[in-house]
């Protein structure tokens, strides 16, 4: 059977080879001079290192048969992700502090010397808001759980700049977990496997597209109307565009990127977030620091700054606050009763999903895919629902 599949990032590319590898004629098509999606990496041509274009990307997972699946394309070296943040402490005092907010990140900012079962006491007896039985947003999950303090140092005016309200405006669910450690963990993943391909993302999703039923065309814009050309196609481009959007636009937030060199070593680290809300972007990658296997005396740096994103922009996070979620109740209704596509990844179901999500459920979603073929069942519009 011939698929088509919208979007060469990794959603298409997964379950394109798939079905490609169960004998089907696979097209790929994107609408960039390259594939990848946003996980695109390249090497600089000055400095050498690995860029990760549109922001880093950073693969934490516990899921075994994800981590084997990326691994069987490209060697994945350790990285563990260490951010730092810099912020002021109580006393006005901008200090670089370690994030997730942990056990040296308490004491250094409050001056102290508190062994874990101290600061756990200090924390959720002198700092948390106990009055707020029932947290229902971001600001009172963050007052709950860590307190004035820590919550306008590090989680506010991050917060403010990388959502574009304030805090008080979203809800809770962002903050899902305890945002505090009592020990000197500063991994900002707590996933049992991490690391980063050795040879960049790039050239793990070429091989996952290089196989003989797979044809890749870049550069090439859809049109919903080549849809009768396949039997089926899988869209992972925005859910609302392949209806023109005829109901609305689905909210996203996108970034820019002030990209600039250095001669050696600019800040020591990979990211560094700026929790003040005065200083314009929310946080500088240094992107050589992500390859700690390599050697490279010149950087490559980007401020990143997140903003509301327009129709020409990429699409980064899905806002999905409440006007978002009632708009894209319609859009499943439509998609539902759309047939001859299923709506994936990222961008098709507006979700934010981390790759190893983006990757397990594009392989359940081509499995699922060839058991209805078996079955003689009609696929769905989503294996995963969007609400």
């Amino acid at each position: 059977m011939k698929f088509l599949m919208v979007g060469a990032g990794l959603s298409g590319a997964v379950i394109g080879r798939h079905l490609a590898e169960a004998g089907h004629e696979i097209t790929v098509v994107d609408s960039r001079p390259h594939i990848g999606g946003n996980c695109y990496t390249e090497r600089d041509a000055d400095t050498g290192v690995m860029v990760h274009i549109y922001g880093p990307h950073i693969f934490h997972t516990d899921d075994a048969e994800v981590w084997d699946y990326v691994n069987g394309f490209e060697t994945f070296l350790p990285y563990k992700n260490r951010v730092k943040t810099t912020s002021r402490d109580p006393q006005g005092e901008l200090g670089v502090f370690s994030l997730p907010v942990n056990l040296h990140t308490i004491n250094q900012f409050f001056r102290k010397t508190l062994r874990p079962d101290e600061a756990r006491s200090f924390i959720t007896e002198e700092q948390a808001d106990t009055s707020i039985a029932d947290p229902q947003t971001f600001e009172e999950q963050a007052m709950r759980f860590v307190g004035k303090d820590l919550y306008e140092a590090f989680f506010k005016g991050y917060t403010m700049k990388q959502w574009g309200c304030h805090p008080s405006e979203l809800p809770a669910s962002i903050l899902k977990r305890l945002p505090v450690r009592f020990n000197y963990d500063d991994n900002y993943f707590f996933h049992k496997f991490q690391g980063m391909p050795e040879s960049g993302y790039t050239a793990m999703i070429g091989k996952i597209l290089d196989h003989p039923n797979i044809t890749v065309k870049l550069e090439t814009v859809f049109d919903r109307s080549e849809a009768g050309d396949y039997d089926h196609v899988f869209y992972s481009g925005p859910l609302d565009g392949w209806f023109d959007y005829e109901l609305g636009r689905l909210g996203y937030r996108t970034l820019d990127f002030e990209r600039f060199t250095y001669e050696g070593d600019y800040q020591g680290c990979a990211v560094m977030n700026y929790g003040e809300v005065d200083v314009p972007y929310t946080r500088i990658t240094e992107h050589k620091h992500f390859t700690p296997w390599e050697n490279h005396e010149g950087s490559v740096l980007y401020r990143e700054f997140s903003r509301a994103a327009e129709p020409e922009d990429i699409p980064y996070y899905p806002i999905r606050q409440v006007e978002e979620k009632a708009l894209l109740s319609d859009y499943v209704k439509l998609a539902e009763a759309t047939s001859g596509v299923t709506f994936v990844g990222r961008l098709g179901t507006y979700r934010y999903l981390d790759m190893d999500v983006t990757i397990r459920e594009a392989l359940d979603t081509a499995r699922g895919f060839v058991q209805c073929l078996e079955t003689g069942e009609k696929a769905p519009a989503f294996f995963v629902a969007p609400l």
